[in-house]
């Protein structure tokens, strides 16, 4: 039997010491994960730089995404989303402290196109 249905909004704290992390659903080639921010962004000089694919998308909030090629952040509401192929060096510019962003994160292995 299928377990009972879940809302991926329910539950949000207003702040957070750091990003919530939530694993959705996970197979030997795919993870799907929640990921909440109050304000939070990547280091100073941190890259992502990932060996797969993800596709990010903002459900709530509002966020500023920087790829290293790109001279501007993306900026990001809801509904917006991104994919970044594997080895887009990325970073989390910006989340907004007044509310929560959420993030729904895919991540697959690279298209292998032949």
């Amino acid at each position: 039997m299928p377990p009972a249905p879940a809302n991926l909004l329910a539950g949000l704290p207003p702040s957070l010491p750091e990003e919530m992390l939530s694993e959705i659903l996970s197979r030997p080639d795919l993870r799907i994960e929640r990921i909440v921010s109050t304000g939070h962004a990547s280091p100073p000089g941190f890259w992502y730089d990932q060996p797969w694919d993800e596709w990010v998308l903002v459900l709530a909030g509002a966020a500023r995404l920087r790829l290293a090629d790109e001279a501007e952040d993306r900026a990001l509401t809801p509904g917006d989303h991104v994919l970044l192929p594997a080895g887009t060096r990325h970073r989390v510019a910006w989340t907004s402290p007044d509310e929560p962003t959420v993030w729904l994160a895919v991540h697959c292995p690279p298209r292998r196109d032949g």
